[in-house]
């Protein structure tokens, strides 16, 4: 689940993240965990949390946390790097309210046009089979819709920002690729992505195509999974192929795509 926010909200969002607790904020019994990836080329940010300097000189590609956080409202105010106080934000101050027991990514920004924004995502943390990952890839670039491949297949077609989509797959190493959708010439990757089991494995394509500027940023967000009944045999994952634009997927992987049983959900953002 993601929600699309404001500019406002996107920087109270992306840097609460190192909001630092007091004593009484430690007294609270619930919890949620927050982390924060920075994906705006070229802009580095200092980040204020209820007047106090929080994350000094956050730059591109960066991901912060996760930090556990008592389910409650912060004050962030964001400003340019080296500011001397948060008396003159480009950004806020504004509220945040984090509920109780959930899992965020806040993610700073392209559009698609190429303006800067931020998408907060809820984490998908919900069981998964024995054996098995999740690998949840997050359009965040300035660029069109795009295809994601595995082998020779499009598992899923036409991600537009700031989407994603999930597989439950085998857990391994794939070889991830992204190209323009309808296209098969790779934008970005193949890189390699590593799918554990038991985890929610986030690929996240930031940054610009028409700059030059396009990347790939993971994280692991631990889910829950189901204890194995027998000893799961190793997955073998073979190199890409011929084609370097695809998204090579080995071994068990890829005998559970061509069999069809790759899992896809697929969400699209709600814009506030």
């Amino acid at each position: 689940m993601r929600k699309t926010l404001p500019a406002a909200v996107t920087a109270a969002v992306g840097l609460a993240v190192m909001a630092p607790l007091s004593a009484a904020a430690m007294d609270h019994d619930d919890y949620a965990e927050l982390s924060v990836l920075h994906g705006v080329p070229g802009l580095t940010v200092d980040v204020y949390v209820d007047g106090e300097l929080t994350l000094d000189d956050f730059e591109p590609g960066e991901l912060a946390g996760p930090l556990e956080l008592p389910a409650g409202d912060y004050e962030v105010a964001i400003t340019a790097a080296d500011a001397e106080d948060d008396s003159d934000p480009v950004l806020g101050p504004v509220d945040l309210t984090l509920e109780e027991d959930g899992n965020y990514t806040a993610a700073a920004h392209l559009d698609a046009e190429g303006a800067p924004t931020v998408t907060a995502f809820e984490n998908d943390t919900d069981e998964l089979a024995a054996g098995e990952g999740r690998l949840t890839v997050r359009h965040i670039a300035a660029a069109p819709a795009v295809d994601v491949w595995a082998g020779d297949e499009v598992v899923v077609p036409g991600l537009e920002n700031p989407d994603e989509a999930s597989l439950e797959i085998p857990a391994g190493t794939v070889p991830a690729a992204i190209s323009v959708a309808g296209t098969t010439e790779p934008v970005l990757g193949p890189a390699d992505v590593e799918v554990a089991e038991g985890m929610t494995t986030i690929a996240y394509a930031w940054g610009s195509a028409e700059d030059g500027t396009l990347a790939l940023a993971t994280q692991a967000v631990e889910a829950e999974h189901m204890a194995p009944t027998a000893v799961s045999a190793d997955v073998d994952v073979a190199p890409a192929g011929p084609s370097a634009g695809l998204l090579a997927a080995g071994g068990a992987a890829l005998a559970a795509l061509a069999a069809g049983s790759w899992t896809v959900a697929r969400r699209r953002a709600a814009h506030a």
